[in-house]
């Protein structure tokens, strides 16, 4: 098992302080959740609220991942970056790979992102992106993605994309991962047919547990279950050494959570922050193998 931790709804000015830390001392990848604006009023709801509020706050911190994990990558050696979740059809599919490519490059290779669909139509129309294709449209931008990474002339000619040849350079030294995030049968196939991995939503570990074997079934649908398979769980009842264990028997590969909230709660306070972290390293990580 390894740990990832979650930096959402956190000041942008802590993670500077945060990485090196947990760099130091085992944890395994950080992770960054997506929103370019946060509007006012919304005119779809939330969908991982049984209200449909939102789970933030108003003023709360969405650094943009990419420029954040170029940062990170300058201070840190072994620590990776992924997200949970970066809204792939809400942008460009040359923009998003050009991004990733750079931060793979600068990082020497320690990024694996993780997509999702997204859930805003608002945030759709503010960056001029379909919503109601956005499914579809994330299929082909995965596809051309991977072709631009190999740096070399290609090509693509789809339902929504479609160009002659051209490169992408400079290209990852090596093969870039890739998550899909989101609790629907569409996403959990879409990650069993074209993905590295599988993220989770805040699930308990039952509903986390059923939704691997729907992910397995599929996956052998496919042919692909001969294939490594990655999975990021959020439990939202699992908090200690014998539930990950259980998550971890039953598939999952990495827990995202944020430490600091089992010592010191919701603290704004940076010096809590890095204490939960080095706590959690010594109470958690360093039971499992994997932990780094």
């Amino acid at each position: 098992m390894k740990f990832v931790l979650s930096t959402s709804f956190s000041t942008v000015a802590h993670l500077t302080q945060l990485a090196p830390v947990a760099d130091s001392c085992g944890w395994h990848a950080m992770s960054f959740s997506d929103h370019v604006v946060n509007p006012e009023r919304i005119s779809n709801p939330y969908p991982y609220t049984e209200d449909g509020s939102r789970r933030w706050q108003p003023f709360t911190d969405w650094p943009d991942p990419w420029v954040t994990i170029g940062a990170l990558a300058a201070i840190t050696e072994r620590l990776r970056f992924t997200n949970n979740i970066f809204v792939l059809p809400m942008r460009n599919p040359f923009l998003v790979a050009k991004a990733i490519s750079t931060a793979a490059i600068i990082s020497n290779n320690r990024v694996t992102p993780a997509f999702g669909v997204g859930w805003s139509e608002d945030e759709f129309g503010l960056l001029q992106q379909d919503f109601r294709s956005r499914g579809k449209r994330t299929d082909e931008m995965l596809e051309i993605m991977r072709l631009l990474w190999t740096g070399e002339m290609v090509e693509y000619h789809g339902e929504y994309y479609d160009f002659d040849r051209l490169e992408m350079n400079p290209a990852p030294s090596e093969r870039i991962p890739l998550w899909i995030g989101g609790i629907s049968k569409p996403a959990m196939r879409r990650a069993a047919r074209l993905a590295d991995g599988w993220v989770t939503d805040l699930q308990t570990s039952a509903d986390i547990i059923e939704s691997i074997e729907q992910i397995d079934s599929w996956r052998r649908e496919y042919g692909r279950d001969h294939e490594p398979f990655e999975v990021m769980a959020t439990p939202s009842d699992a908090w200690d050494i014998d539930g990950y264990r259980r998550l971890e028997d039953a598939g999952v590969t990495h827990i995202l959570t944020m430490p600091w909230a089992f010592y010191h709660g919701e603290t704004e306070d940076v010096q809590l922050k890095q204490d939960g972290i080095r706590r959690f390293a010594d109470d958690v990580i360093a039971h499992f193998d994997g932990g780094s």
